[in-house]
């Protein structure tokens, strides 16, 4: 009898657990004129609040406004989210795909990569470089997949994932695993590369892009002066300030929006061992603005200068590093060994630098992104352009506007509901008695 009446109680305590350890997902295409909005409910995690900006933007949505704040035990988000047009979300797919994933968080996903070999690569950035990277692969018979490559303050970062050409499996053989990596660090250390550069290859499964950060940091991309700086590049604002009565440190960011910076930022503070504990971002034809509220890991503010210092620098190279500058182009062809190779060999002998690349095969088609400068960072003349698709195949490879969303830095939003967001500077000075309630009522 006993067992019967505990029962009930045990039910409604596993019912308790669940509600506790799953987030409440609530999207409303209705309480906002041009955005759609995703509301997050759930218990405060260490890193959810990064898991659920990477679900986001792994799904290419831009997130134009958000509210974080997880006082307490209990974390509230509310982003306001487009499609690359600048466009509320109206596919059923996209939306079912935000509630499962972002329903389900419980840790770090991250993209399959069964079936491939990883090989990460950090060096000495230089005009040919991907050229001479990709020449090797396919000397080696190695099939490239799918790659990252970023480029910042004169270093390099890629990720490449491989098969065996003649196979189609993983590259197991530890002999040909040792040519890959040395042939490799010899390109990328070149005449007088004074740091080391540095190869490895995993069979681990990773984010790549969470990767990437970390292969620059590790590298200390952001100690270097940048070596080119293109025409019109305008630096990241970032200030790093204590609120000593409430226990934060406050971080200030303005610079230009685009694609995947929340994630950038969010990424950074994650990784350095940073609490986000409060966060306003607003983004307006003018830029983007974002402000912080952050602890230790520990529950300690920042406590020093040059730990301040640190972390502005960390996070303007976080920033920096996907910055697409230069020219769009975009690959798409069959794919077909050595491509990459004969493609960014036209490249180089153009003399076009590659700042950023996108790789990825699908059905037997690749499909490639590369953004391109001349040798001294500066914008390419049309006519080698023109030449170098004349080469390639006019059919084949296109020069890309970026999507309309970007181009105008987002139309501003009519944001309904008093949810209008003031400047985020002022905005700490002004509501900083309020943030103390809030701090109260979750505590």
């Amino acid at each position: 009898m006993m067992q019967m009446e505990m029962r009930p109680c045990l039910d409604e305590f596993e019912k308790l657990l669940v509600r506790m350890n799953t987030p409440r997902v609530i999207i409303d295409n209705a309480g906002c004129v041009n955005a759609t909005l995703v509301m997050i409910d759930s218990a405060r995690k260490d890193g959810i609040l990064l898991e659920a900006v990477q679900v986001l933007t792994d799904l290419n949505l831009l997130i134009k406004k958000g509210y974080v704040s997880s006082d307490g035990r209990w974390n509230m988000d509310v982003f306001h989210v487009t499609n690359l047009d600048g466009n509320k979300l109206t596919d059923d797919s996209i939306i079912n795909c935000i509630q499962q994933s972002l329903g389900t968080i419980h840790h770090t996903r991250s993209k399959s990569i069964d079936g491939m070999t990883a090989i990460e690569l950090t060096g000495t950035d230089r005009v040919g470089l991907l050229s001479e990277v990709f020449a090797v692969l396919s000397d080696l018979k190695c099939d490239v997949v799918e790659s990252k490559v970023w480029t910042h303050n004169g270093r390099i970062a890629s990720l490449i994932y491989l098969k065996d050409c003649e196979s189609g499996c993983p590259i197991n053989d530890s002999q040909k695993i040792e040519s890959i990596e040395s042939r490799l660090r010899n390109v990328l250390k070149g005449d007088n590369d004074i740091r080391s550069a540095k190869t490895s290859v995993s069979m681990a499964v990773t984010h790549t892009e969470r990767r990437l950060h970390q292969m620059m940091f590790a590298d200390r991309d952001y100690e270097r002066t940048p070596i080119i700086k293109t025409s019109g590049e305008c630096s990241p604002a970032v200030s790093v300030q204590n609120c000593l009565e409430k226990g934060y440190s406050v971080v200030n960011i303005q610079c230009k929006d685009r694609p995947k910076l929340l994630f950038d930022v969010v990424f950074t503070l994650t990784d350095m061992q940073y609490t986000v504990f409060h966060a306003t971002i607003d983004t307006t034809d003018n830029g983007a603005y974002l402000e912080f509220f952050v602890r230790h890991t520990d529950g300690t503010p920042i406590g020093s200068e040059a730990e301040k210092q640190r972390v502005t620098l960390c996070l303007k190279a976080a920033i920096e590093r996907r910055a697409s500058e230069g020219v769009r182009l975009e690959l798409c062809k069959d794919d077909k060994p050595g491509l990459l190779a004969e493609v960014t060999r036209a490249f180089r002998e153009n003399a076009l630098n590659v700042t950023r690349a996108e790789i990825s095969t699908t059905m037997g088609k690749a499909k490639n992104i590369f953004y391109v400068t001349d040798a001294c960072g500066n914008h390419v003349d049309s006519k080698i352009i023109e030449s170098v698709r004349q080469r390639i195949g006019l059919d084949y490879l296109r020069v890309k506007e970026l999507p309309l969303a970007f181009r105008n830095h987002v139309k501003a939003e009519n944001v309904e509901g008093g949810a209008v967001l003031l400047a985020l500077g002022s905005m700490l000075r002004r509501n900083l008695s309020n943030l103390g309630g809030l701090i109260k009522s979750y505590s």
